[in-house]
C-alpha cells in the first residue's frame, strides 16, 4: 500500500473486482469463437465510471498474485482510478466472470470465484480508514457483506464514516455513503442472511440504490414507492429504485422523481447499473437536484447498454449530455 494521499478522494469504492471475459458474438458461450477481456466487478466499475466524469477515484479491493491481478493493477490508472488500495492475496486467484449475450434482456453471468474471491479477504486492519473518512463519496455493495473478513471490514468502514460525519462541525452536503443493494444469490447462503446484513449497513448509508428484486431482499418490498419509503424509514436520505424497462424512481423525504426509460437497441445490459452508479456519484458530488441527477444517471445506464463491455463502455459527461440532447428525457412523473 502506498502512503496516504495528500488530499481527500472524491470517491472511494470498496468491494468486488474481476477480469470480465466478454464474447464478441451473441448466443450460447459454447458457440462463441472470440472473446475480449476487461476490468470488471461492480465496485471497481463504479469507480471507473465516476473517473470518466473527472472524479478523483480509488477502489479498495484485492486480487490474486497472478497475471490477471497484475493486469488489473496496471489498467486501473489508465482509467483514472488510483490503485493505492489494491493488494494481492497469496493462494487465491483473481476472479474471472463470463457473460452470455441474448439481447435485449437476457445476459447470464458465470462467476469463477472459488474457493474464495480475494476481494472478500479485505480485513479491517488493512483499511485506509483516514482516506475512507475523508472521501466525499464512499460506495460499497452488498456483496462485500456476504463473507468474513470482508463483512467486518465493511462494518468498521461504515462506523468510521459515521463517526467522522458526527464529529464534523459542518458536514458537506455532497458527502455521502452509498449502499448499492447489488444482491447476487450465488454469493449468499440465503436471502434472509443478506437481509440481516443489509439492515445493519443501511443504518450508515445516506443513499441506497437497487432494483426491485434487490429491494425485496433489503426491505421486503418490490413496489417502487413502498420500497423507497421503506429505505427512507431505515434512515437513508435518498432511495433509488431501478425498474428496468419501466424506468427508475428516486425519493427523498420531500420529493419524488420517476423517469421513464430511454428507447435504445440493447447490446449488453450488464454494466448499465455501474454506469448509472458512476453518473449518480457525479451528480451527488456536483450537488445537483434530484431530477437532474436521475436524468443524468438514467442516460448513462442507457448508453452502456448499447455497448459490448462494461468498464470500457462507461460514458463521459459530454457523451451523456449529447445523448440527452438527442434523446430528451420524457417529462418526469413527480409527486
Amino acid at each position: 500500500m502506498t502512503n496516504e494521499a495528500p488530499h481527500a478522494y472524491d470517491v472511494i469504492t470498496m468491494g468486488r473486482v474481476s477480469v470480465d471475459i466478454y464474447p464478441q458474438q451473441t448466443g450460447p458461450l459454447e458457440d462463441v469463437e472470440t472473446f475480449s477481456k476487461s476490468v470488471g466487478g461492480s465496485a471497481t466499475n463504479v469507480a471507473i465510471a465516476a473517473a470518466r466524469h473527472g472524479a478523483d477515484a480509488a477502489v479498495i479491493t484485492r486480487t490474486g498474485n497472478d497475471p490477471f491481478g497484475r493486469y488489473i493493477a496496471r489498467t486501473l490508472p489508465e482509467f483514472g482510478v488510483a490503485n493505492a488500495f489494491v493488494e494481492t492475496v497469496d493462494g487465491l486467484n483473481t476472479p474471472v466472470a463470463f457473460c452470455e449475450l441474448f439481447p435485449p434482456d437476457d445476459f447470464p453471468l458465470y462467476f469463477y470465484r472459488a474457493p474464495k474471491a480475494p476481494d472478500l479477504m479485505i480485513t479491517a486492519k488493512s483499511l485506509p480508514l483516514h482516506e475512507i473518512e475523508r472521501a466525499r463519496v464512499f460506495w460499497t455493495t452488498v456483496t462485500g457483506l456476504s463473507e468474513e473478513p470482508s463483512r467486518q471490514a465493511h462494518h468498521v468502514a461504515y462506523a468510521a464514516r459515521s463517526a467522522a460525519a458526527q464529529s464534523a462541525s459542518a458536514p458537506s452536503a455532497s458527502s455521502h455513503t452509498v449502499l448499492d443493494l447489488d444482491y447476487r444469490a450465488v454469493f449468499w447462503s440465503s436471502p434472509a442472511a443478506a437481509t440481516r446484513e443489509v439492515a445493519v449497513a443501511l443504518e450508515h448509508a445516506t443513499v441506497a440504490v437497487g432494483n426491485r428484486e434487490e429491494c425485496e431482499v433489503a426491505v421486503g418490498e418490490t413496489d417502487p414507492v413502498r420500497a423507497a419509503d421503506a429505505l427512507l424509514e431505515r434512515g437513508v436520505e435518498v432511495a433509488i429504485v431501478k425498474q428496468g424497462p419501466k424506468g427508475v424512481l428516486a425519493k427523498t423525504r420531500d420529493e419524488v422523481v420517476e423517469l421513464r426509460p430511454h428507447h435504445i437497441d440493447v447490446v449488453n445490459g450488464l454494466g448499465s447499473g455501474d454506469g448509472f452508479g458512476g453518473a449518480l456519484t457525479h451528480g451527488l458530488l456536483e450537488g445537483w437536484g434530484l431530477e437532474r441527477v436521475l436524468a443524468f444517471a438514467n442516460a448513462a445506464g442507457a448508453i452502456v447498454a448499447t455497448r459490448f463491455e462494461c468498464s470500457t463502455a462507461m460514458p463521459t459527461s459530454d457523451e451523456i449530455e449529447t445523448f440527452l440532447q438527442d434523446n430528451p428525457t420524457e417529462e418526469a412523473v413527480r409527486a
